[in-house]
């Protein structure tokens, strides 16, 4: 798993057998600071996730499983929305995300 933020959409008018009516988003990925860590990628979105969420991501097979019917060909997947991190090893404080 890893951390995201999605930053815009993808419209397709063409899609493979098990993805009709997914959304995709694209997302950054992030480091656990948050920081950049990346090229965009684009996620197919599992959870109604949207413009400035901090969400969390999979990848390779676990995002083929994501969705229903499972296996179907994608690299990432959307799997939920961060509304609060703590990172006691760092010595932070508990973060707060709205969107």
């Amino acid at each position: 798993m890893y951390l995201g933020r999605v930053i815009g959409s993808v419209v397709a008018r063409r899609k493979v057998a098990g993805l009709e009516g997914a959304k995709f988003l694209v997302v950054q990925p992030l480091d656990d600071r948050l920081d950049e860590s990346g090229p965009f990628q684009v996620a197919v979105d599992t959870v109604q996730a949207g413009p400035g969420d901090l969400v969390y991501l999979v990848g390779s097979r676990e995002a083929a499983l994501a969705l229903d019917p499972y296996f179907v060909p994608v690299d990432a997947a959307i799997i939920g929305i961060v509304d609060r991190m703590h990172r006691p090893e760092r010595g932070d404080d508990e973060q707060n995300w709205t969107p």
